[in-house]
C-alpha cells in the first residue's frame, strides 16, 4: 500500500488507509447489526438465561471457534501477513508461497476437523462441568448429550473458518480488505434463514428452551444451518482470488520458500493461544455451573457479542490496515514510521472506543430487552455487559499493541504478556466458583475486564522499551479527553434512560423490543451529540481529520 500522504483521514494515515478502514468498518457493521439480529432470533428459539438447550447449542457451537484458534487462528493474522509483505517482493510475486500455505492449511485442517468431530463427546465434556446425577450446579444429563449432538454438527466448521482466514489473510495482504470483512454477512443471511425455518417447523423458546424435548430433526436443522453459513462465508472469497493477480494450484513441496521461518514466528503464537483457549476452558466450565439457574453459557457469549461491537467496527477497521502497514515499515527498519502508525491508530480507535465504552453501559439494560423478555434476565445479562465493557478500551489498545509485536515479528513477547494475563484470569475464575449462581457470569467478566487492563499495561510498557518511544503522553491525553467528554455525554444518557423507565421492572424502555429499540436510539444519538459537540469545542484534532475525510469521500461519490 503506498505511503504517499493523501487526504488525512485518521491521522497520519494515508487516503488508502481511510478508504479501506471506512470499507471493513461498513462490512463489519452490517456483518453485526445481522449478528445481532441472529442472536436475537436465537434466543427467541432456543432461549437464554435459564435455557438448558441455548447453554448446549452455547458450548457446541463455541467448540470449532476454539479448536481453530487453538491450531492456528492468531497465527494466520500474526505471522502470515508480514510473511506474505515480504513473499510479494519475490520474482513470482509471492504465488509460490501463498500456494503451499494454502495447500498445507486445506491438508491440516481437513484432519483436524474430522479428528475433532469424532472426538465431539470428550471435547463437550472437557468444557462443561455436568451435574451429579443427584443434581446440583452444571449440565444436566439431558443437556450434556444435547450438547454432544450439536458438537457433531457444528465441528465441521473448523475446516471452514481456517479456509475462512486463510482467504482472508492473503487478500488482506494483497490490499484487497472488503471480501474478508463483507464475508460474514452472507454466514449470517444463512445461519438466520435456517434460524427462521426451524421456528416456523418446531415453534419458540417456550417449546424448545428443555434438553428434554430435542430429536435429530430439531438439532440437524439448527446445527447444521449454523455450519452452513460458516461454509459459505469461506468459499465466497474464492470468487475474489483472480482480483489480487493470484490462481490458485494445491502444491505439495512445503520447502524452499520460507515456510520454515513462518514456522518458527508461529510456535510462540500457537504456545500464545494454547495458553488462552486453556483459560477458555476453565471460563466455560465455570460459567456452567450456572446453567438452567442463572447467567450461564449463553448469556456470557452473547454479553460478549454486545462488547465486541464497538471493538470490531472501529479497532479491527481502522487497525487491519495500519498493520498491514507496519509490516512494511518494520520490513524495511523503520521504527519511527512504526511508532507513527501505531499513535495514530490509537488516538483513532480511542475517539470511539472511549465513547463506546460509557454509551453502552448507559445503554445496556434496554440492550439485554432485545434478548430477554423478562426482567430478572434483563438485569442478570446487563450487569454481565456492563461488567465487560469497563474493559473495553484496555481491550482495544491491547489489540494495536499486540498487532504491532507482530509487525516487528516478535511473537514471543506477547507470549509471555498473555501468560500473565491468563494466570490472573484462571485464579478469578476459581474465586467464581464460590459465589451465588446469579452472580456467576458477572464475576468471570469482572476478572476478565481485570485481567485485560493489566495486560494490556504490560504490553504497553513492554512495546515501548522495543520502540524506543511510543508516543505515551499523547496517546494518554487524548484518551483523557475521550474520556471526559464521554463522562458527561454519559451522564446525559443516563439521565434520558432513567426517565424512560430503563433500569426498572415495566419501565416504558423495556416493555418491548420496540420501547428499547426507541430508547437506545434516543439516548444514543443524545450522547453522541453531546460528545461529539464537545470534542468539537475543544478542537479535537483526530474529529478534525476523520470529519474531512468524510467530506472528500462525500464530494468524490457526487
Amino acid at each position: 500500500m503506498s505511503s504517499t500522504p493523501g487526504t488525512p483521514g485518521l491521522p497520519g494515515a494515508t487516503t488508502g488507509l481511510g478508504r479501506a478502514s471506512a470499507l471493513l468498518a461498513s462490512g463489519t457493521f452490517v456483518s453485526r447489526i445481522l449478528g445481532f439480529v441472529k442472536a436475537i432470533v436465537v434466543t427467541a428459539t432456543i432461549g437464554q438465561t435459564g435455557s438448558a438447550a441455548a447453554d448446549a447449542f452455547g458450548v457446541a457451537n463455541q467448540l470449532p471457534n476454539n479448536i481453530y484458534a487453538l491450531v492456528a487462528g492468531g497465527v494466520l493474522s500474526a505471522v502470515l501477513v508480514p510473511q506474505i509483505v515480504r513473499a510479494g517482493l519475490h520474482e513470482d510475486g509471492g504465488q509460490k508461497f501463498i500456494n503451499r500455505v494454502l495447500t498445507l492449511g486445506l491438508v491440516i485442517f481437513i484432519g483436524v476437523a474430522a479428528v475433532a468431530t469424532v472426538a465431539a463427546p470428550l471435547l463437550v465434556g472437557l468444557y462443561a462441568q455436568q451435574a451429579p446425577a443427584s443434581g446440583g450446579r452444571g449440565f444436566s444429563p439431558e443437556a450434556f448429550a444435547l450438547a454432544t449432538a450439536f458438537a457433531y454438527w457444528c465441528l465441521p466448521q473448523v475446516l471452514f473458518y481456517a479456509l475462512y482466514s486463510l482467504l482472508g489473510e492473503v487478500l488482506n495482504a494483497r490490499g484487497l480488505f472488503g471480501p474478508f470483512t463483507w464475508a460474514p454477512v452472507l454466514n449470517n443471511v444463512v445461519a438466520i434463514g435456517g434460524l427462521v425455518a426451524f421456528m416456523l417447523m418446531f415453534g419458540g423458546a417456550a417449546q424448545n428452551h428443555s434438553a428434554e424435548v430435542w430429536d435429530a430433526g430439531k438439532i440437524a436443522l439448527l446445527a447444521g444451518s449454523a455450519t452452513l453459513g460458516v461454509a459459505a462465508q469461506a468459499l465466497i472469497l474464492g470468487a475474489f482470488w483472480r482480483r489480487i493477480g493470484l490462481r490458485y494450484r494445491p502444491e505439495f513441496r512445503w520447502r524452499g520458500v520460507g515456510l520454515g521461518r513462518t514456522g518458527k514466528a508461529a510456535g510462540w503464537v500457537f504456545a500464545m493461544i494454547l495458553v488462552t483457549q486453556s483459560a477458555g476452558i476453565v471460563q466455560t466450565n465455570v460459567a456452567s455451573l450456572a446453567s438452567s439457574h442463572g447467567a450461564s453459557v449463553f448469556t456470557v457469549q452473547n454479553a460478549w457479542l454486545v462488547f465486541m461491537l464497538p471493538h470490531s467496527i472501529a479497532a479491527v477497521s481502522i487497525a487491519t490496515p495500519y498493520f498491514t502497514r507496519m509490516a512494511g515499515h518494520a520490513t524495511r527498519g523503520d521504527l519511527a514510521a512504526v511508532r507513527a502508525d501505531l499513535s495514530s491508530s490509537l488516538r483513532a480507535i480511542g475517539m470511539i472506543i472511549v465513547f463506546s465504552a460509557v454509551a453502552l453501559i448507559v445503554l445496556a439494560y434496554p440492550f439485554s430487552r432485545f434478548f430477554e423478555p423478562e426482567f430478572v434476565h434483563v438485569e442478570a445479562m446487563a450487569n454481565v455487559i456492563m461488567a465487560y465493557l469497563a474493559g473495553l478500551v484496555p481491550f482495544s489498545i491491547l489489540f494495536v499493541l499486540q498487532r504491532a509485536f507482530y509487525a516487528l515479528e516478535d511473537t514471543r513477547t506477547p507470549f509471555f504478556v498473555t501468560c500473565f494475563q491468563a494466570a490472573l484470569f484462571v485464579v478469578g475464575a476459581v474465586l467464581c466458583t464460590g459465589l451465588p449462581v446469579e452472580w456467576i457470569g458477572v464475576g468471570i467478566a469482572t476478572v476478565t475486564t481485570l485481567a485485560g487492563t493489566a495486560q494490556t499495561l504490560l504490553a504497553f510498557f513492554l512495546l515501548r522499551r522495543r520502540l524506543k518511544g511510543i508516543d505515551g503522553r499523547r496517546i494518554l491525553l487524548r484518551l483523557a479527553q475521550y474520556l471526559g467528554c464521554a463522562l458527561v455525554a454519559g451522564l446525559a444518557g443516563l439521565l434520558v434512560v432513567w426517565a424512560l423507565g430503563g433500569y426498572v421492572s415495566g419501565g416504558f424502555a423495556l416493555d418491548s423490543r420496540l420501547s428499547a429499540g426507541l430508547t437506545m436510539v434516543v439516548g444514543g444519538l443524545g450522547m453522541a451529540a453531546v460528545y461529539f459537540a464537545l470534542l468539537l469545542l475543544i478542537r479535537n484534532p483526530e474529529l478534525a481529520s476523520t470529519a474531512r475525510l468524510l467530506l472528500e469521500r462525500f464530494r468524490r461519490s457526487r
